[in-house]
């Protein structure tokens, strides 16, 4: 601008208004011309940690993984008086590199392996407003064909674990080798290194043996060790959940199952470059056979009656018939259902309740109908009594009385 300007015929002066610089700058770049002005090297500033740079490279060459607010620390009472920020730039010059292997992706042959896991979800039902909900996600992955099952489920009790495992085994009909497991506590009681290294549940071991497979642990903080089951939570929270609302825990599962067999397990894998379906029809042939039977692992509790009549399992309640005698109960908890002795003879039987804080009475176990307002489920949806509902408990030989005199009034007749 100030050579265009002198070319023009404008004054130094005029020319110096024009672009705010002093005279003598202005006849210095007309001097020079078209030339760019030079400027000479800064002079060389001295660091107080130049002193220490040996110390530093001498202890990150002996323990390159040193932090750099340790090592301010030590350089203090050494008598550096400097800054934090100087130090963290020199020490991102003279850290040895380290390089990182690349990772090995690990694939499993057909049936060999599948991958079970957990998911924490919040949700609020639409037949409870206003009422947020912690669910969780159960997952199991096959690790050959990426075949995905899942259940949302309200807590992570070893029932509950139990019985999503059978319904994954059944809908994809086999067992795999293997399955792999983060360190859960349902899982595994501890981590004994003076003795073994992971201790199972006693109750896990049954089930594994019961159904054929064997359980594995997934390496400590290693959470990519199990991330053909952990990647696909990130999908199912964005392509699936969010954004949806469900009525109850039963919609949910409904609406998931749904998208599972008409969205996740038909898209094609980005790893396999497969359709999932298709390439779980050939990985299937490879699963073990199903046992003949369902596992039934028994849990022995005592509980005490309420006042009500009702015995607590889990957080929820089951009804006791009004002829018990004792105050105190013992409990059989197995996967699908509770038991309730007195002196050692089942008075009550249940299905196992989802969740937590629920009531279920058997209209036999009251001599009295319901309350007009009661939404306590009952196994007679009228409620109403009928005729030889309540029976007495009575010994074997009792029976065994009856049965021989009803065959003496045949004979005699």
């Amino acid at each position: 601008m100030i050579l265009e300007l002198h070319r023009q015929g404008v004054g130094v002066s005029a020319i110096a208004r024009r672009v705010a610089l002093d005279r003598k700058t202005v006849r210095r770049y007309i001097a020079q011309g078209l030339e760019p002005p030079a400027y000479g090297p800064r002079q060389a500033r001295t660091s107080q940690l130049q002193a220490f740079e040996p110390y530093l490279r001498q202890r990150l060459a002996a323990f390159p993984q040193l932090t750099g607010r340790r090592l301010h620390r030590e350089l203090r009472e050494l008598g550096y008086g400097g800054g934090y920020t100087i130090l963290t730039d020199l020490l991102r010059e003279i850290r040895p590199n380290e390089v990182s292997p690349f990772e090995v992706r690990f694939e499993t042959p057909p049936g060999r392996q599948a991958q079970v896991d957990f998911a924490h979800f919040r949700t609020v039902f639409t037949d409870e407003p206003g009422v947020e909900r912690i669910i969780w996600l159960f997952s199991l992955v096959l690790g050959h064909s990426r075949m995905l099952w899942g259940r949302f489920v309200l807590h992570q009790d070893m029932q509950t674990l139990l019985r999503c495992h059978t319904a994954a085994f059944e809908a994809l009909g086999g067992v795999p080798e293997q399955i792999l497991y983060d360190r859960m506590r349902t899982v595994f009681h501890r981590e004994d290194p003076d003795t073994n290294p992971i201790v199972y549940n006693r109750t896990l071991l049954a089930f594994a043996s019961h159904y054929g497979y064997l359980p594995k642990a997934c390496k400590a903080y290693r959470a990519k060790t199990k991330g053909k089951v952990e990647r696909p939570f990130r999908s199912i929270r964005e392509d699936f959940f969010l954004g949806r609302s469900f009525r109850n825990l039963d919609d949910l599962n409904a609406q998931f199952r749904q998208w599972l067999d008409q969205v996740a397990n038909v898209r094609v894998h980005a790893t396999t470059r497969r359709v999932v379906a298709e390439h779980f029809s050939e990985e299937r042939p490879a699963l073990q056979p199903l046992t003949v039977g369902a596992f039934q692992a028994v849990l022995r509790l005592e509980r005490r009656i309420t006042r009500d009549g009702m015995v607590s399992v889990d957080g929820n309640l089951y009804s006791v018939p009004s002829s018990a005698r004792r105050r105190v109960v013992e409990v059989h908890s197995t996967a699908t259902e509770v038991r309730i002795l007195e002196d050692s003879a089942v008075i009550a039987t249940h299905p196992v309740l989802d969740g937590r804080g629920q009531r279920r009475i058997i209209s036999g176990h009251r001599t009295l109908p319901p309350p007009a307002n009661s939404q306590t489920p009952r196994d007679d949806r009228s409620g109403a009594l009928r005729a030889g509902e309540i029976v007495a408990l009575r010994s074997l030989a009792f029976y065994d009385a009856v049965g021989k005199r009803l065959a003496a009034n045949d004979t005699a007749a």
